[in-house]
């Protein structure tokens, strides 16, 4: 393959894990997920790992980047980075082709583009002075910064001052000290027409309830971690938080956060049309195709 790798990113409710495991089948490729949320382990319902996607016709598709991690941590980018590289390296040592999967906009352009990233400390003093901010007045805050990597990300205050903190830091100190290659990527973006995604999402909400999402909530604050770390983990381990821990009804936590998922995937592709603008060539590929009509289409760009 004339690329280090191919990528396929897309919103959510969009196939693009079905359609990468199906493709890492044909060639023989195995899959690293760009997903923010999935490599949390006990995490599986809400973040939608649906695993069962990575067994195609019998086969199980190797995949890298899940469960990598304990509920509560604050994995970064910088880390995502550093384990990107490792499982591309330790993929590529044994001969097999790499495919980059997920909607993690952020994550996957730190690994397109490069970003010289630096693992980034706390700032005490500055998290003190942003405390009793809302989450608009933190937003206009980190718009004053140059760099807005994951202004699109930030959907709680915890976030945002975070966000905040890692803008102040590159500010002071020198991002250029951390080298990362350059990567060659086929990318490839599933392409699902607003509707069809709203209906998707409204339908696969509706059955990660009927599954026990709720439940897996429950499990994790028993196991004994804090609300706010799940809050922090924004959409549906926060609102479904919010109503376990009595803050919102039902009905309410179902409807918000239906709406929360919606502004996400649009969010989605305001950073993938984003990227286009950087300089990125995203070859779109319509999400009604069938899964022969996809992977014939890859097959032509691989081989253009």
């Amino acid at each position: 393959m004339k690329y280090d790798f191919i990528t396929i990113l897309g919103p959510t409710a969009s196939g693009k894990t079905p359609l990468a495991a199906s493709l890492a089948k044909e060639i023989g490729a195995e899959i690293i997920s760009g997903d923010s949320r999935q490599i949390y382990r006990g995490m599986d319902i809400g973040t939608g790992k649906d695993l069962k996607d990575y067994v195609v016709d019998g086969y199980q598709v190797p995949y890298h980047l899940i469960d990598i991690a304990d509920p509560g941590y604050k994995y970064n980018v910088f880390e995502f980075q550093r384990d990107f590289l490792s499982a591309f390296q330790d993929i590529k040592s044994r001969g097999h082709d790499a495919i980059l999967c997920g909607g993690t906009g952020m994550y996957i352009e730190s690994v397109l583009k490069g970003y010289k990233l630096i693992p980034v400390p706390e700032n005490k003093e500055l998290r003190e002075k942003l405390a009793d901010k809302s989450l608009d007045e933190l937003i206009d805050i980190l718009s004053k910064y140059k760099k807005l990597h994951n202004s699109t990300d930030v959907d709680t205050a915890k976030r945002a001052i975070r966000a905040i903190e890692i803008e102040e830091y590159y500010l002071k100190n020198n991002v250029e000290a951390r080298s990362f290659p350059a990567f060659n990527s086929l990318i490839i973006g599933v392409d699902i027409d607003r509707e069809l995604r709203r209906e998707k999402i409204s339908n696969r909400l509706r059955q990660r309830l009927d599954e026990g999402m709720v439940d897996e909530v429950k499990k994790l604050l028993d196991s004994g971690i804090p609300a706010e770390d799940l809050i922090y983990y924004g959409l549906e381990y926060k609102y479904l938080t919010l109503y376990v821990t009595g803050a919102m009804k039902y009905e309410y936590m179902c409807s918000q956060l239906e709406i929360a998922i919606h502004q996400f995937a649009k969010r989605q592709m305001t950073w993938f049309r984003g990227m286009e603008r950087r300089g990125f060539v995203i070859n779109w590929i319509n999400a009604e195709w069938s899964i022969k009509q996809k992977i014939d289409a890859i097959r032509h760009l691989m081989d253009a």
